[in-house]
């Protein structure tokens, strides 16, 4: 289905059908210094499931006015993150790694609102639908150097194709200027193209990095937003350990990872029916997406991705319950909670307070308490202990009276 999916995109661009405009965008630091620069063409095709079963195929282009709300410089360990938002809940995101020599696009996501009735107007699942993947979008380029490509390059994933053309693209710029170009391998001429292939193929196996540090401490707490335009639309503040078994010297390890607030960007989107954090650190990948249902919202789903250089492991569990509250209040649990993503890897979670909707000038509403931090909690063993004292007493009583009955059957007439 996705070698049918890049045939009919690939037709349709061959055949002038799709009308595509670049967008330009950069991203500067604190010191007003441009760190990314992006000038490209986008065009997406998303097979989706329809109401009635079947499946229909729809395809879309970025346009040229997006934001960039979200994005980052990076810092000494963190890696730079381009997010480019547009239309109604779409986020395009790529992260950048480097050496001492080299640079290249790292982690690329695509985040598509299937709510969106224009684009999916009979689709079965509705709200956000994330597709992430380790990408070969460029090869590496030496740094100081912008990648340059005219010709079409393709990303498959699930259910996703994407086809890019004339790129510009750079990043950890040194300075304000664009630099010299790289051009990719498909625009040499012939006789002097580099043996290097420009390959889009996902790699068929992937490794689980293993992190440099084994923290064992309780986890900082962060505090979090997501931006929908100039407004504040969730607010989240945490704090949080992964633990994942690890190949470590062929055997697997339990190995915990503290995410450090202070050096983890937080990114997502705010839709009517959905909402979603992403938090950056470094190589990590976390992703929390909520829902309503009803008057309440609840988190139901969380990716965790793990990147080691070209490598990377993606973990999903999507038939969460959790963190519910009313709409226009805030979920707070102080206590330790624990989120199991896959049999090899959860999440403990520390003083949590999120709210994904229905935001009043940017601040937490009324927080609605987690059952771990009522006073119930305590009350139960209270209770069940008054139980178990009241059935001895009880106990106590009948063979009292049982033993008095029994004397009084020996007493002479």
């Amino acid at each position: 289905m996705d070698r049918y999916l890049c045939y009919v995109t690939l037709c349709l661009l061959g055949l002038g059908l799709l009308e595509t405009n670049a967008f330009e965008v950069e991203i500067k630091d604190s010191s007003n210094t441009t760190c990314i620069y992006a000038n490209l063409r986008i065009n997406f095709t998303v097979e989706y499931e329809t109401s009635n079963g079947t499946f229909k195929n729809v395809s879309f282009a970025a346009p040229d006015e997006v934001n960039t709300e979200g994005s980052s410089c990076g810092q000494s360990d963190v890696a730079p993150l381009l997010n480019v938002h547009f239309g109604n809940g779409n986020l395009w995101s790529l992260n950048f790694t480097k050496n001492d020599n080299e640079y290249r696009g790292s982690v690329l996501s695509f985040t598509y609102n299937a709510s969106d009735s224009v684009l999916f107007p009979d689709a079965k699942e509705k709200g956000l639908v994330i597709s992430t993947t380790n990408t070969s979008f460029f090869v590496p380029v030496p740094l100081n150097s912008s990648y340059k490509c005219l010709h079409d390059d393709t990303v498959t994933t699930p259910h996703v194709v994407q086809v890019y053309w004339n790129v510009t693209l750079k990043a950890y710029i040194d300075d304000s200027a664009i630099g010299k170009d790289f051009t990719c391998s498909a625009d040499l001429p012939s006789t002097t193209q580099s043996p290097t292939t420009h390959s889009t193929t996902i790699p068929s196996t992937t490794t689980t990095p293993q992190p440099t540090t084994k923290p064992v401490d309780k986890p900082s707490v962060g505090n979090y937003t997501v931006l929908n335009g100039t407004e504040t639309c969730l607010l989240a503040s945490m704090g949080l350990q992964l633990n994942a078994s690890l190949l470590v010297e062929g055997k697997n390890v339990w190995t915990a990872l503290n995410i450090d607030p202070i050096n983890t960007n937080s990114s997502g989107t705010c839709g009517n029916e959905t909402a979603l954090l992403r938090l950056t650190n470094g190589t990590t990948v976390v992703e929390f997406l909520f829902f309503i249902k009803e008057k309440n919202f609840h988190l139901q789903e969380v990716n965790v991705t793990l990147f080691n250089g070209s490598d990377f492991s993606s973990k999903t569990n999507l038939n969460l319950s959790l963190w519910e509250a009313s709409l226009g209040n805030s979920y707070l649990c102080r206590k330790e909670q624990l989120i199991t993503v896959s049999e090899d890897l959860y999440i403990n979670t520390f003083d949590v307070r999120v709210q994904p909707f229905n935001l009043k000038n940017g601040t937490f509403g009324t927080a609605e308490e987690c059952f771990a931090d009522s006073d119930l909690s305590f009350l139960i063993p209270i209770a069940v202990g008054t139980v178990l004292v009241f059935l001895i007493i009880l106990v106590f009583i009948s063979y009292l009276i049982g033993r008095r009955k029994s004397r009084t059957g020996y007493q002479s007439v």
